[in-house]
């Protein structure tokens, strides 16, 4: 009871004359008077910054809205603007444009660290297992939201399979271009058989991470566990890190790959082939794709198949896939209103081949594959009016290369 006499008591001395405790009340009060006032103004300021790139940002985010009206049965689960209305009124505008600003302020953080990675391994120089663990994480992010069949807007460059060749892939970009510069697609088989498949894969997903409208990744053959304990990347892995450990980072990205690109509608792009199983572009995008790349069904063919000159349909020598004939082709493309089906996993010596009355061709990206075969590469360049352009190169010369480091395992795979 005393006690709370004594409350009251102190209640009332706020009300006194020269109270010290009234005085300690309002020091109190001016003080968090003043944190307010700052952080309104930290708000305002921000507030006002969004306003800003909403004004510079609106005639970008009309056309997205646009082009998703146009393609709204097909549309791009890549980009943010999928998770909000078509409509152009200026408040769905208003809410992209705050999303936008809000995911670019909590971005900025991450891509100082992404363009660090990206500076490490452009000199061919591993990241350590910690930043390849969260470098994979936010690939992960990425990836799990595009679609099977990854819708691209020309233009835009197509390249083949790499197989770990980096200093090839940095003569690739000295050709094409560098990214962001260039949008570019990649078919696949980034790892395997050259001695640089972990700079070269994470130099690659570093840049999807940090662009991720401008390079894209689908999955090949390679991009799988049992192939590549088989043909090397298992064995870099472990003799760089000392463990297994990026190796379980990298393939676990692998089932998240994307399986084909559609470019303008017009162009399917896929690492190896057709199906027998598929008929259509939706079949596609009905894949569950999140796992290993199974040893058969329509999944597998798309990454094993190779065309041939037969008719029909015809068991590969591969042991997974199918070979697909002139006829097969084109009337897949027929029914899907495609113009051409491009893919790599084969080897062409001159860098591309075209089959099927100009119907499909055959992309290659790793000049002197395996470092003695003595073939040229090739890029394709399809541009607004979706004209296709090739780019031969050849193998980086000696002078530009590093020496790899001594192997402690059989080069069984070359």
């Amino acid at each position: 009871m005393s006690k709370r006499f004594s409350l009251w008591g102190n209640f009332w001395r706020i009300f006194e004359p020269n109270s010290s405790l009234k005085n300690n009340l309002l020091d109190y009060v001016i003080r968090a008077s003043k944190d307010v006032v700052s952080s309104v103004s930290l708000v305002l300021l921000v507030f006002l910054r969004g306003a800003l790139f909403c004004a510079q940002e609106e005639t970008r985010f009309v056309r997205v809205a646009e082009t998703r009206k146009t393609n709204a049965n097909n549309r791009d689960l890549n980009s943010i603007s999928s998770r909000f209305p078509v409509e152009t009124n200026p408040l769905s505008l208003s809410l992209f444009s705050t999303y936008c600003y809000i995911i670019r302020i909590l971005r900025m953080a991450s891509s100082s660290e992404v363009d660090a990675w990206i500076a490490t391994l452009r000199k061919c120089e591993i990241i350590d297992e910690n930043s390849v663990k969260k470098l994979c994480q936010m690939a992960v992010e990425i990836l799990v939201e595009e679609s099977n069949v990854q819708n691209i807007s020309s233009p835009v460059t197509i390249c083949g399979d790499i197989h770990g060749q980096f200093y090839d892939l940095k003569e690739l970009f000295s050709v094409g271009g560098e990214c962001p510069d260039t949008n570019y697609l990649f078919m696949g088989d980034f790892v395997d058989r050259g001695f640089y498949s972990v700079e070269t894969f994470l130099l690659l997903l570093a840049l999807k991470v940090r662009y991720p409208d401008r390079m894209f990744l689908i999955r090949g053959n390679h991009e799988c566990r049992q192939i590549t304990q088989v043909y090397g990347f298992y064995d870099e892995c472990l003799r760089k890190y000392g463990s297994v450990n990026v190796w379980r980072y990298c393939t676990d990205v692998f089932d998240y790959l994307s399986l084909s690109a559609m470019i303008d509608g017009r162009a399917l792009c896929v690492h190896g082939g057709l199906s027998p199983n598929i008929t259509t572009i939706d079949e596609i995008r009905a894949i569950d794709r999140k796992r290993e790349v199974p040893h058969e069904g329509p999944m597998c063919d798309l990454l094993w198949s190779d065309p041939e000159d037969i008719k029909g349909w015809g068991l590969s020598p591969r042991g997974a896939g199918y070979l697909f004939g002139d006829d097969a082709c084109k009337s897949f493309n027929e029914k899907n209103a495609l113009k051409l089906i491009c893919r790599a996993h084969q080897l062409v010596m001159e860098g591309y081949k075209w089959m099927f009355d100009k119907e499909l061709v055959t992309v290659w990206s790793a000049p002197n594959y395996c470092y003695r075969c003595g073939n040229v590469a090739s890029l394709l360049e399809l541009d607004e009016h979706f004209t296709p352009r090739f780019k031969v190169f050849e193998a980086a010369p000696d002078s530009n290369r590093a020496a790899p480091g001594k192997r402690t395992v059989p080069d069984y795979f070359l």
